[in-house]
Protein backbone atom coordinates (compact mmCIF):
# COMPACT_ATOMS: atom_id res chain seq x y z
CA UNK A 1 0.00 0.00 0.00
CA UNK A 2 1.28 3.82 -0.89
CA UNK A 3 2.66 5.07 2.25
CA UNK A 4 1.81 8.99 2.43
CA UNK A 5 2.97 11.13 4.94
CA UNK A 6 0.95 14.61 4.69
CA UNK A 7 2.53 17.79 6.28
CA UNK A 8 0.43 20.59 6.81
CA UNK A 9 0.32 23.76 9.33
CA UNK A 10 -4.42 22.99 8.97
CA UNK A 11 -5.50 20.29 10.87
CA UNK A 12 -7.83 20.41 13.59
CA UNK A 13 -6.36 21.47 17.09
CA UNK A 14 -7.60 21.40 20.80
CA UNK A 15 -9.17 25.34 21.09
CA UNK A 16 -9.70 24.87 16.50
CA UNK A 17 -11.13 22.13 15.95
CA UNK A 18 -12.72 23.14 12.62
CA UNK A 19 -8.63 24.39 11.84
CA UNK A 20 -8.23 22.91 8.40
CA UNK A 21 -11.12 21.19 7.70
CA UNK A 22 -11.24 21.16 3.96
CA UNK A 23 -7.85 19.22 4.35
CA UNK A 24 -8.94 17.01 7.35
CA UNK A 25 -12.18 15.86 4.75
CA UNK A 26 -9.48 15.14 2.24
CA UNK A 27 -6.97 13.30 4.27
CA UNK A 28 -9.77 11.35 6.20
CA UNK A 29 -10.99 9.95 2.54
CA UNK A 30 -7.10 9.72 1.52
CA UNK A 31 -6.69 7.24 4.09
CA UNK A 32 -9.21 4.78 2.21
CA UNK A 33 -7.19 4.61 0.11
CA UNK A 34 -3.15 4.93 1.05
CA UNK A 35 -1.35 3.90 4.14
CA UNK A 36 -1.36 7.84 5.42
CA UNK A 37 0.24 9.92 8.50
CA UNK A 38 -0.33 13.51 9.29
CA UNK A 39 2.40 15.89 10.80
CA UNK A 40 1.48 18.86 11.71
CA UNK A 41 4.30 21.51 12.50
CA UNK A 42 2.98 24.46 14.60
CA UNK A 43 5.03 27.47 15.01
CA UNK A 44 5.42 28.86 18.78
CA UNK A 45 6.34 32.69 19.55
CA UNK A 46 7.89 33.52 23.05
CA UNK A 47 5.43 33.70 25.92
CA UNK A 48 5.82 38.18 25.91
CA UNK A 49 3.21 39.56 24.10
CA UNK A 50 5.33 42.03 22.51
CA UNK A 51 7.17 39.35 20.95
CA UNK A 52 4.03 37.68 18.83
CA UNK A 53 2.63 38.20 16.18
CA UNK A 54 -0.69 40.75 16.35
CA UNK A 55 -2.99 37.60 14.96
CA UNK A 56 -1.10 35.20 17.26
CA UNK A 57 -3.35 32.53 18.78
CA UNK A 58 -1.22 30.77 21.23
CA UNK A 59 -2.18 26.83 20.23
CA UNK A 60 -0.54 23.84 21.07
CA UNK A 61 -1.84 20.04 20.59
CA UNK A 62 -1.58 18.19 24.24
CA UNK A 63 0.25 14.95 23.63
CA UNK A 64 -2.21 12.14 22.58
CA UNK A 65 -4.38 14.85 21.27
CA UNK A 66 -6.50 13.31 17.98
CA UNK A 67 -9.51 15.47 16.41
CA UNK A 68 -10.25 12.06 14.18
CA UNK A 69 -8.64 9.83 11.92
CA UNK A 70 -6.22 10.00 11.01
CA UNK A 71 -4.45 11.16 13.67
CA UNK A 72 -1.69 14.09 13.73
CA UNK A 73 1.68 14.11 15.02
CA UNK A 74 2.22 17.80 16.29
CA UNK A 75 5.65 19.18 15.57
CA UNK A 76 6.30 22.57 17.23
CA UNK A 77 9.02 24.69 16.35
CA UNK A 78 9.97 27.70 18.01
CA UNK A 79 10.54 31.42 15.92
CA UNK A 80 10.13 35.00 16.48
CA UNK A 81 7.86 37.22 14.37
CA UNK A 82 9.37 39.65 11.71
CA UNK A 83 13.36 38.09 12.02
CA UNK A 84 11.93 34.49 11.39
CA UNK A 85 10.37 34.64 8.07
CA UNK A 86 13.01 34.21 6.39
CA UNK A 87 14.16 31.00 7.82
CA UNK A 88 10.87 29.50 9.18
CA UNK A 89 10.72 27.62 6.40
CA UNK A 90 14.29 25.64 7.76
CA UNK A 91 13.11 25.72 10.92
CA UNK A 92 9.99 23.94 10.47
CA UNK A 93 11.31 21.72 7.55
CA UNK A 94 14.40 20.50 10.65
CA UNK A 95 12.01 19.22 12.70
CA UNK A 96 9.78 17.40 10.07
CA UNK A 97 13.34 15.55 8.69
CA UNK A 98 13.54 13.93 12.02
CA UNK A 99 9.54 12.67 11.60
CA UNK A 100 10.07 12.22 7.64
CA UNK A 101 13.70 9.92 8.57
CA UNK A 102 11.04 7.74 10.69
CA UNK A 103 8.34 7.17 9.04
CA UNK A 104 9.92 6.93 5.46
CA UNK A 105 7.20 7.43 2.98
CA UNK A 106 7.06 6.78 -0.25
CA UNK A 107 5.21 10.33 -1.06
CA UNK A 108 4.93 13.82 1.07
CA UNK A 109 1.63 15.31 0.46
CA UNK A 110 2.41 19.31 2.03
CA UNK A 111 -0.26 21.42 2.10
CA UNK A 112 0.29 25.26 2.52
CA UNK A 113 3.63 26.84 0.31
CA UNK A 114 5.45 28.90 2.83
CA UNK A 115 6.89 28.22 5.50
CA UNK A 116 5.77 25.10 5.93
CA UNK A 117 5.79 23.61 2.40
CA UNK A 118 9.37 25.29 1.39
CA UNK A 119 10.13 23.43 4.96
CA UNK A 120 8.57 19.88 3.85
CA UNK A 121 10.53 19.94 0.29
CA UNK A 122 13.83 20.86 1.96
CA UNK A 123 13.49 18.07 4.41
CA UNK A 124 12.01 15.48 2.62
CA UNK A 125 15.01 15.82 -0.36
CA UNK A 126 17.33 15.39 1.85
CA UNK A 127 15.87 12.16 2.50
CA UNK A 128 15.36 11.33 -1.09
CA UNK A 129 11.60 11.67 -0.85
CA UNK A 130 9.55 12.93 -3.29
CA UNK A 131 7.26 15.91 -2.70
CA UNK A 132 3.73 16.98 -3.80
CA UNK A 133 2.85 20.60 -2.72
CA UNK A 134 -0.53 21.82 -2.40
CA UNK A 135 -1.35 25.38 -2.79
CA UNK A 136 -4.84 26.54 -0.88
CA UNK A 137 -5.35 29.96 -2.59
CA UNK A 138 -3.90 32.85 -0.26
CA UNK A 139 -0.39 31.00 0.25
CA UNK A 140 0.36 31.91 -4.03
CA UNK A 141 -2.02 34.60 -4.70
CA UNK A 142 -1.52 36.61 -1.53
CA UNK A 143 1.90 35.31 0.67
CA UNK A 144 1.93 38.37 2.61
CA UNK A 145 5.47 40.01 1.89
CA UNK A 146 7.97 39.57 -0.54
CA UNK A 147 10.33 36.85 1.21
CA UNK A 148 7.56 34.69 1.92
CA UNK A 149 6.68 34.88 -1.86
CA UNK A 150 9.75 34.21 -2.97
CA UNK A 151 10.57 31.23 -0.75
CA UNK A 152 6.63 29.85 -1.79
CA UNK A 153 7.18 29.98 -5.39
CA UNK A 154 10.79 28.30 -4.98
CA UNK A 155 9.29 25.63 -2.85
CA UNK A 156 6.81 25.09 -6.10
CA UNK A 157 9.33 24.99 -8.71
CA UNK A 158 12.00 22.10 -6.32
CA UNK A 159 8.36 19.87 -5.35
CA UNK A 160 8.09 16.90 -8.06
CA UNK A 161 4.64 17.87 -8.54
CA UNK A 162 1.93 20.56 -7.98
CA UNK A 163 -1.85 20.06 -6.71
CA UNK A 164 -3.66 23.70 -7.02
CA UNK A 165 -7.85 24.12 -6.02
CA UNK A 166 -8.68 26.14 -9.42
CA UNK A 167 -7.25 26.43 -12.52
CA UNK A 168 -6.78 29.79 -12.00
CA UNK A 169 -3.78 28.89 -9.13
CA UNK A 170 -2.63 26.05 -11.86
CA UNK A 171 -2.01 29.12 -14.44
CA UNK A 172 -0.63 31.34 -11.51
CA UNK A 173 1.59 28.22 -10.56
CA UNK A 174 2.37 27.81 -14.05
CA UNK A 175 3.78 31.71 -14.43
CA UNK A 176 5.82 30.79 -11.10
CA UNK A 177 7.94 28.49 -13.22
CA UNK A 178 6.38 25.42 -12.57
CA UNK A 179 5.98 23.21 -15.80
CA UNK A 180 2.93 22.64 -17.01
CA UNK A 181 2.87 18.66 -16.83
CA UNK A 182 3.64 19.04 -13.18
CA UNK A 183 0.58 20.77 -11.80
CA UNK A 184 -2.83 19.81 -11.67
CA UNK A 185 -5.51 21.29 -10.32
CA UNK A 186 -8.53 19.36 -7.89
CA UNK A 187 -11.27 21.60 -6.63
CA UNK A 188 -12.45 21.16 -3.57
CA UNK A 189 -15.45 19.12 -2.45
CA UNK A 190 -18.24 19.06 0.20
CA UNK A 191 -19.67 16.13 2.48
CA UNK A 192 -23.06 15.67 0.10
CA UNK A 193 -24.55 13.96 2.90
CA UNK A 194 -25.22 17.40 5.24
CA UNK A 195 -24.96 19.91 1.86
CA UNK A 196 -28.14 18.96 0.22
CA UNK A 197 -31.16 21.06 -0.56
CA UNK A 198 -33.26 20.92 2.18
CA UNK A 199 -36.98 22.73 3.17
CA UNK A 200 -36.73 26.65 3.88
CA UNK A 201 -39.02 27.53 5.78
CA UNK A 202 -38.77 24.35 8.11
CA UNK A 203 -34.62 25.66 8.57
CA UNK A 204 -36.10 29.41 9.11
CA UNK A 205 -38.51 28.15 11.87
CA UNK A 206 -35.78 25.87 13.48
CA UNK A 207 -33.10 28.97 13.71
CA UNK A 208 -35.75 31.42 14.73
CA UNK A 209 -35.59 33.72 11.17
CA UNK A 210 -38.84 35.80 10.14
CA UNK A 211 -40.06 33.80 7.44
CA UNK A 212 -40.68 36.71 5.42
CA UNK A 213 -36.82 38.54 5.60
CA UNK A 214 -34.97 38.98 2.07
CA UNK A 215 -31.96 36.64 3.98
CA UNK A 216 -28.38 36.75 2.59
CA UNK A 217 -26.09 34.41 4.32
CA UNK A 218 -22.06 34.82 4.23
CA UNK A 219 -19.91 32.15 5.69
CA UNK A 220 -16.55 32.34 6.40
CA UNK A 221 -13.53 34.16 8.26
CA UNK A 222 -14.02 37.44 9.42
CA UNK A 223 -11.12 38.44 7.67
CA UNK A 224 -9.96 41.65 5.45
CA UNK A 225 -9.75 39.30 2.07
CA UNK A 226 -12.99 37.88 2.52
CA UNK A 227 -14.92 41.42 2.08
CA UNK A 228 -17.70 41.75 4.73
CA UNK A 229 -16.86 45.43 4.93
CA UNK A 230 -18.12 45.40 1.20
CA UNK A 231 -21.10 43.33 2.01
CA UNK A 232 -22.26 45.83 4.57
CA UNK A 233 -21.68 49.26 2.46
CA UNK A 234 -23.92 47.02 -0.65
CA UNK A 235 -26.70 45.91 2.19
CA UNK A 236 -27.12 49.79 2.89
CA UNK A 237 -27.56 50.47 -0.96
CA UNK A 238 -29.42 47.84 -1.32
CA UNK A 239 -31.73 48.57 1.10
CA UNK A 240 -34.27 50.97 -0.77
CA UNK A 241 -34.85 48.12 -3.23
CA UNK A 242 -34.74 45.42 -1.04
CA UNK A 243 -36.78 46.47 2.19
CA UNK A 244 -36.88 43.13 3.70
CA UNK A 245 -33.09 42.99 3.72
CA UNK A 246 -31.42 40.84 6.71
CA UNK A 247 -28.07 39.20 6.72
CA UNK A 248 -26.32 36.95 8.98
CA UNK A 249 -22.75 36.59 9.57
CA UNK A 250 -21.67 32.57 9.96
CA UNK A 251 -17.94 32.76 10.91
CA UNK A 252 -15.20 34.92 13.49
CA UNK A 253 -12.21 36.70 13.12
CA UNK A 254 -9.74 39.62 13.77
CA UNK A 255 -12.25 41.66 11.71
CA UNK A 256 -15.29 41.34 13.83
CA UNK A 257 -14.79 44.33 16.08
CA UNK A 258 -14.50 46.70 13.41
CA UNK A 259 -17.54 45.41 11.21
CA UNK A 260 -19.83 45.45 14.40
CA UNK A 261 -18.42 48.94 14.38
CA UNK A 262 -19.58 49.34 11.03
CA UNK A 263 -23.38 48.32 11.22
CA UNK A 264 -24.20 50.76 14.27
CA UNK A 265 -26.07 53.02 11.62
CA UNK A 266 -28.97 51.73 9.11
CA UNK A 267 -27.93 48.63 9.48
CA UNK A 268 -28.37 47.96 13.27
CA UNK A 269 -31.51 45.68 13.13
CA UNK A 270 -30.28 44.13 9.81
CA UNK A 271 -27.23 42.11 10.31
CA UNK A 272 -27.03 39.27 12.89
CA UNK A 273 -23.26 38.16 14.01
CA UNK A 274 -23.94 34.33 14.55
CA UNK A 275 -20.27 33.16 15.10
CA UNK A 276 -18.52 30.18 14.03
CA UNK A 277 -20.63 27.18 13.90
CA UNK A 278 -20.18 22.89 13.01
CA UNK A 279 -20.63 22.03 9.07
CA UNK A 280 -23.94 20.66 9.68
CA UNK A 281 -25.39 24.06 10.88
CA UNK A 282 -24.04 25.70 8.42
CA UNK A 283 -25.86 23.62 6.03
CA UNK A 284 -28.93 24.37 7.88
CA UNK A 285 -28.10 28.17 7.74
CA UNK A 286 -27.36 27.44 4.28
CA UNK A 287 -30.91 26.00 3.64
CA UNK A 288 -32.43 28.82 5.46
CA UNK A 289 -31.23 31.88 3.16
CA UNK A 290 -32.48 33.55 -0.07
CA UNK A 291 -28.84 33.92 -1.34
CA UNK A 292 -25.40 32.99 -0.48
CA UNK A 293 -22.79 36.01 -0.62
CA UNK A 294 -19.01 35.63 -0.84
CA UNK A 295 -17.40 39.34 -1.44
CA UNK A 296 -13.97 37.86 -1.67
CA UNK A 297 -10.63 40.60 -2.43
CA UNK A 298 -8.81 36.88 -3.51
CA UNK A 299 -10.10 32.95 -3.80
CA UNK A 300 -8.92 29.50 -4.49
CA UNK A 301 -11.92 27.38 -4.63
CA UNK A 302 -14.06 28.41 -1.81
CA UNK A 303 -15.63 25.80 0.37
CA UNK A 304 -19.21 28.46 1.38
CA UNK A 305 -19.98 28.36 -2.63
CA UNK A 306 -19.80 24.88 -3.20
CA UNK A 307 -21.52 24.35 -0.33
CA UNK A 308 -24.45 26.52 -1.25
CA UNK A 309 -24.69 25.24 -4.46
CA UNK A 310 -25.35 21.97 -2.78
CA UNK A 311 -27.65 23.26 -0.97
CA UNK A 312 -29.32 24.58 -3.66
CA UNK A 313 -28.83 28.15 -3.01
CA UNK A 314 -27.63 31.45 -5.39
CA UNK A 315 -24.65 32.87 -5.22
CA UNK A 316 -23.47 36.40 -4.98
CA UNK A 317 -19.82 36.40 -5.22
CA UNK A 318 -16.89 38.25 -6.57
CA UNK A 319 -15.59 37.74 -9.88
CA UNK A 320 -11.92 36.33 -8.31
CA UNK A 321 -10.09 33.63 -8.52
CA UNK A 322 -11.49 30.44 -9.07
CA UNK A 323 -15.46 31.47 -8.07
CA UNK A 324 -15.78 31.83 -11.71
CA UNK A 325 -15.04 28.14 -12.70
CA UNK A 326 -17.21 27.00 -10.32
CA UNK A 327 -20.59 28.88 -11.05
CA UNK A 328 -23.03 29.62 -14.32
CA UNK A 329 -25.52 32.25 -14.94
CA UNK A 330 -28.47 29.50 -13.73
CA UNK A 331 -26.68 29.57 -10.01
CA UNK A 332 -24.85 32.44 -9.50
CA UNK A 333 -24.22 36.74 -10.40
CA UNK A 334 -21.22 37.61 -9.99
CA UNK A 335 -19.25 41.67 -8.98
CA UNK A 336 -16.05 42.87 -9.50
CA UNK A 337 -14.31 42.80 -6.42
CA UNK A 338 -14.12 45.37 -3.80
CA UNK A 339 -17.05 47.27 -5.38
CA UNK A 340 -20.30 48.01 -3.39
CA UNK A 341 -22.15 49.55 -6.04
CA UNK A 342 -22.22 46.77 -8.03
CA UNK A 343 -22.37 44.57 -5.13
CA UNK A 344 -25.90 46.16 -3.96
CA UNK A 345 -27.29 45.62 -7.75
CA UNK A 346 -26.18 41.68 -7.49
CA UNK A 347 -28.01 41.33 -4.48
CA UNK A 348 -31.13 43.36 -5.28
CA UNK A 349 -31.12 41.28 -8.91
CA UNK A 350 -30.60 37.60 -6.81
CA UNK A 351 -33.39 38.58 -4.42
CA UNK A 352 -36.23 39.19 -6.92
CA UNK A 353 -34.99 36.56 -9.59
CA UNK A 354 -36.54 33.01 -9.01
CA UNK A 355 -34.25 30.87 -8.98
CA UNK A 356 -34.18 26.46 -10.15
CA UNK A 357 -33.13 25.11 -6.40
CA UNK A 358 -32.59 21.43 -7.86
CA UNK A 359 -30.72 22.79 -11.05
CA UNK A 360 -28.48 24.50 -8.89
CA UNK A 361 -27.67 21.88 -6.55
CA UNK A 362 -27.25 19.35 -9.44
CA UNK A 363 -24.91 22.20 -11.12
CA UNK A 364 -21.42 21.13 -8.81
CA UNK A 365 -21.98 17.70 -6.72
CA UNK A 366 -18.46 16.76 -5.93
CA UNK A 367 -17.79 14.93 -2.60
CA UNK A 368 -14.51 14.55 -0.55
CA UNK A 369 -14.03 10.76 -1.81
CA UNK A 370 -13.49 12.23 -5.16
CA UNK A 371 -10.89 14.88 -4.21
CA UNK A 372 -9.26 12.00 -2.51
CA UNK A 373 -9.22 9.76 -5.42
CA UNK A 374 -7.85 12.31 -7.26
CA UNK A 375 -5.07 13.12 -5.09
CA UNK A 376 -4.46 9.73 -4.33
CA UNK A 377 -3.58 9.22 -8.27
CA UNK A 378 -1.12 12.15 -8.40
CA UNK A 379 1.05 10.68 -5.27
CA UNK A 380 1.08 7.15 -7.19
CA UNK A 381 2.05 8.85 -9.92
CA UNK A 382 4.80 10.88 -8.66
CA UNK A 383 5.70 7.50 -5.75
CA UNK A 384 6.40 5.60 -9.00
CA UNK A 385 9.34 7.67 -10.36
CA UNK A 386 12.38 7.58 -9.77
CA UNK A 387 13.27 8.94 -6.51
CA UNK A 388 15.57 12.61 -5.96
CA UNK A 389 18.76 11.46 -4.52
CA UNK A 390 19.81 12.65 -0.95
CA UNK A 391 22.28 14.82 -2.39
CA UNK A 392 20.29 16.96 -5.00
Amino acid sequence: MLRIAVITPLYPMPDEPHRGIFIYRTVSELARLADVHVLCPIAVYPSSRWLQPRSYRPSRAQQGYKAGEPAATYLEYRTLPLLGRPVNGLLSGRVMRSALALLRPDVVLAYWLYPEGWGAVWAARKLGIPVVLGARGSDLRRPGDPVSARLARRALRKAAFAITVSEDLRRIAIQAGVPAERVRSIPNGCDLRVFRPTDKLAARQELGLDREAQAVLFVGRLAEVKGVDVLLAAAERALPRCPALQIWLVGDGPLRPRLEKQVRGLLRDRVHFVGAVAPDRVARWMAAADIVCLPSRSEGCPNAVIEALACGRPVVASNVGGIPELVDESCAILAAPGDPEQLAEAIAQALARRWDPERIANRFRRGWDQVAIETYEVCRHVACRSPLRASQ
